[in-house]
């Protein structure tokens, strides 16, 4: 089987629940996924060769044979590149992120004063969507319409995996709307997490923490001994996973180019 580190396995196995088709060519990988076609992250490459990770210009070639009709970039590395340069060149960025990964359950915090949680269903997954929205809107990082199409397809598959008990999403709701959530996918006896968001005017309250650890014992239950969760390297929020009891066990390292607007 492949070997990458525990970020980019599960990166995969989420990728597939959620219906994304993986072929394999040799030295790298093709993701693609036909029913989100606006999901950079699943229409790409992984480079599996560490001794090709420097080769800028055929990898970013690849990408452009494999999805023609992208504006963006978006190839995983098995290792950070040696070659700044080559990809800045081309248009293209050096990322890093953190591999938290812990052994232990995942230690739950308090809930908050104020607010409920529960698991997402019904009515919740159109807020959870108008959440998202309203965060891009906010911060301005991707482009309005094509990702209002990205994260509707996205909750769908979400939603899916859900109903069909691979994956939970947790909310915390502040009178009966939705102010943070995150999601957690097994895959295999390893509990992946998912898109841990908290709106702007609830922050630095702990309910990230809180929820890290609902989602937590809910994989518990359900037979996972490990536990990860991947986040930039730079993110603050790192404090908040290693408060729960995560380490740092690998870093996964992309090229990415965003759309031009």
């Amino acid at each position: 089987m492949r070997d990458l580190s525990p970020g980019w396995a599960t990166d995969l196995a989420v990728l597939e629940f959620t219906g994304s088709v993986v072929d394999e060519c040799g030295d790298h990988l093709v993701v693609s996924t036909p029913t989100n076609p606006d999901y950079h992250w699943g229409n790409c490459l992984f480079v599996l060769d560490e001794s090709a990770v420097d080769d800028a210009e055929r990898w970013v070639t690849t990408f452009h044979d494999a999805f023609p009709n992208a504006s963006w970039v978006s190839i995983g590395l098995t290792r950070m590149s040696s070659d700044a340069v080559a990809w800045s060149a081309l248009g293209v960025d050096l990322e890093l992120d953190d591999v938290l990964t812990t052994r232990r359950q995942p230690q739950q915090s308090e809930r908050p004063a104020g607010y409920s949680v529960r698991q997402l269903s019904g009515a919740d997954w159109e807020q959870s969507i108008s959440q998202a929205i309203a965060e891009n809107e906010r911060t301005g990082e991707e482009e309005r319409h094509s990702y209002e199409r990205f994260i509707r397809a996205k909750m769908q598959t979400r939603r899916s995996i859900s109903e069909q008990g691979v994956a939970a999403f947790f909310g915390a709701f502040h009178d009966g709307t939705l102010v943070a959530d995150l999601g957690i996918v097994r895959c295999g006896t390893t509990a992946r997490y998912q898109a841990v968001g908290t709106d702007l005017e609830h922050r630095s309250r702990g309910l990230a923490s809180h929820l890290l650890g609902v989602a937590g014992a809910w994989a518990a239950q359900r037979g996972c001994d490990q536990w990860v969760i991947v986040t930039e390297a730079t993110n603050p929020a790192g404090r908040v996973y290693r408060k729960a009891g995560f380490e740092l066990n690998a870093s996964n390292a992309q090229a990415y180019r965003a759309p031009s607007r």
